[in-house]
C-alpha cells in the first residue's frame, strides 16, 4: 500500500484491512494515526487503495474516499465505522489482563488507547475490518482451543482468577466480538460460531434464557441466525452462527446504529427507532423495512428485552446501501415490577414505554396501519403463548426458571396494558 505522502509509520498507527465485496482475502485500505494532543484518530487512505476499481467507502458519509487525512466527527475521538470493529468491555477485559496480569483487572479500560486494543485483539473480529502493524503483510492474530480451554480461560477471567499464557493466549482469539458478557469464537462444520457463557453474577439462567428468546423469535418469524444449546464443563453455552461470514468465505462489513446516527458512545442515549429508520430508507433497498424494524420492536417488549440499545442493531455496508442486520442480543432483562422503557424511542416524541399500546401508537412512523400493527402484535403473542413450553424444553429450562421468566421478562402484563388483542 502506498503511504501518505510526507509520512512513515509511527509505534502506535495501525492500518486498516478490508474485505471487499465478493473476495475472500482482505486488501490493505489506509492508515490510522493517533494523534496525541487532543487524543483524536485521523484516518488516511492509501493511495493504492484509492486507484483500485473496486474500492469502497469504509462507511459513507463518515469516511469518504477521498485523499488526505481525515479528522473523526467533532463529537468522537475515531470514526464510529473504525470503532465499530474494536472490542468492547469483555474484550477489553480480556487484553488489559494479558497486558497487565492481575493488575488489569483494577485498570480503567481508558489506560489503553484504541489502537493498542486493535492491535492485540483477535482477527477475527465483528465485521469486515481488520487492524495491522503492516500494509504489506496482513498476519491474522487468535490461536485454536476446545470449547472447554475456552470456557475455563472465560470463567478464570469472569471470576478474578489470573489467566496462565496458554488460557489468554486461547482467548485472545474472542476479544473483538464485542458485548459485556464472557464469550468466545469457535468453529463448528467449518462455519465461525460465537459461543456466549454464563457469568459468575448472573442473577438468572441468562444463557438459557437468550437461548429461548432466539427460538421464539424464529418462530414469529423475526429474521435471527441459527443458534444451538452445547453443554461445557457442566454448564450450558449458548452457541450462535455469525451472519456477517458468508458460506463462500470472506466477511462483510458491518456498522452499528450508533455510527448510522453519527452517535459518540456517550450519546447512545440520544439514539431512536425513527431515527434510524430514517437512515435505513434513505440509504438502503428493503421496501419493508419500517415493517421489519416495527416487528422487532414488538418482539423486544413482549420478552421483555429493554436492552435494544445502539449497538444491538446493526446493518451490513456494501459501499453503496445499507441492510439491516439479523436480530441479535435478544435477551429477556430481568425486572424489578411490571413498569418497563425501552433503550430506544420508538415514536417522535421521544416515547419508550413498553406496552403493545404504545407501539401500536407509533405504527404511521413505519408505514403501517393500526390495523396492521396489531395484526403484528397479536401474532407474535399468539407463537409465544401456544411455543413457550415448547422452546423452553428446547433452551434446556427447568420448571422453576419458566415460572420465573413467564409473565415476568415474556409476556409482562405491562405490556398488555391499554391494549386488547383482535380489536
Amino acid at each position: 500500500m502506498t503511504l501518505l505522502p510526507s509520512e512513515t509509520p509511527a509505534q502506535r498507527d495501525a492500518f486498516v484491512w478490508v474485505w471487499l465485496p465478493g473476495h475472500t482475502d482482505p486488501v490493505p485500505a489506509g492508515r490510522l494515526h493517533f494523534r496525541r494532543h487532543g487524543r483524536r484518530y485521523a484516518f488516511g487512505y492509501g493511495r493504492s487503495y484509492l486507484d483500485r476499481d473496486d474500492a469502497i467507502s469504509l462507511y459513507e458519509p463518515e469516511l469518504p474516499l477521498r485523499t488526505g487525512w481525515q479528522a473523526p466527527p467533532s463529537n468522537m475521538s475515531i470514526a464510529s465505522a473504525l470503532r465499530d470493529a474494536g472490542p468492547d468491555s469483555w474484550g477489553q477485559r480480556v487484553i488489559l489482563e494479558r497486558l497487565h496480569g492481575v493488575a488489569g483487572r483494577d485498570a480503567d479500560t481508558a489506560d489503553l488507547d484504541q489502537i493498542t486494543y486493535f492491535l492485540e485483539s483477535g482477527s477475527n473480529r465483528i465485521g469486515g475490518l481488520d487492524f495491522q502493524a503492516s500494509p504489506e503483510v496482513y498476519v491474522p492474530r487468535g490461536s485454536s482451543a476446545t470449547l472447554d480451554e475456552l470456557h475455563a480461560a472465560a470463567d478464570t477471567l469472569d471470576q478474578g482468577r489470573e489467566l496462565t499464557d496458554e488460557l489468554g493466549a486461547a482467548l485472545l482469539r474472542g476479544t473483538s466480538i464485542g458485548g459485556a458478557r464472557p464469550k468466545a469464537l469457535i468453529d463448528v462444520d467449518g462455519r465461525s460460531h460465537i459461543a456466549k457463557f454464563s457469568s459468575a453474577s448472573d442473577p438468572y439462567p441468562v444463557v438459557n434464557a437468550e437461548a429461548l428468546a432466539l427460538e421464539l423469535a424464529l418462530r414469529a418469524g423475526i429474521d435471527t441466525t441459527a443458534s444451538f444449546l452445547t453443554e461445557s464443563l457442566g454448564r450450558d453455552v449458548l452457541v450462535i452462527e455469525r451472519f456477517d461470514r458468508p458460506a463462500d468465505g470472506g466477511r462483510r462489513i458491518i456498522v452499528s446504529a450508533l455510527t448510522m446516527l453519527g452517535l459518540d458512545e456517550m450519546e447512545g442515549r440520544y439514539a431512536t427507532y425513527p431515527d434510524l429508520l430514517d437512515v435505513l430508507r434513505r440509504t438502503g433497498t428493503d421496501a419493508a423495512i419500517g415493517r421489519r424494524l416495527f416487528e422487532r420492536i414488538v418482539f423486544n417488549v413482549a420478552i421483555g428485552n429493554n436492552d435494544d440499545h445502539a449497538r444491538n442493531h446493526a446493518a451490513f455496508w456494501d459501499g453503496k446501501a445499507l441492510e439491516l442486520t439479523p436480530a441479535y442480543d435478544l435477551c429477556p432483562q430481568i425486572r424489578s415490577g411490571e413498569t418497563s422503557s425501552q433503550a430506544l424511542a420508538f415514536d417522535r416524541k421521544g416515547t419508550r414505554d413498553s406496552s403493545f399500546a404504545a407501539v401500536v401508537a407509533a405504527a404511521p412512523v413505519y408505514g403501517l396501519t393500526t390495523a396492521q400493527a396489531r395484526e403484528i402484535v397479536d401474532a407474535q403473542v399468539a407463537v409465544i403463548e401456544r411455543d413457550f413450553d415448547e422452546a423452553a424444553d428446547l433452551a434446556r429450562l427447568t420448571r422453576a426458571q419458566r415460572n420465573f421468566l413467564w409473565h415476568r421478562q415474556i409476556l409482562n402484563p405491562h405490556a398488555k396494558y391499554g391494549y386488547i388483542a383482535g380489536q
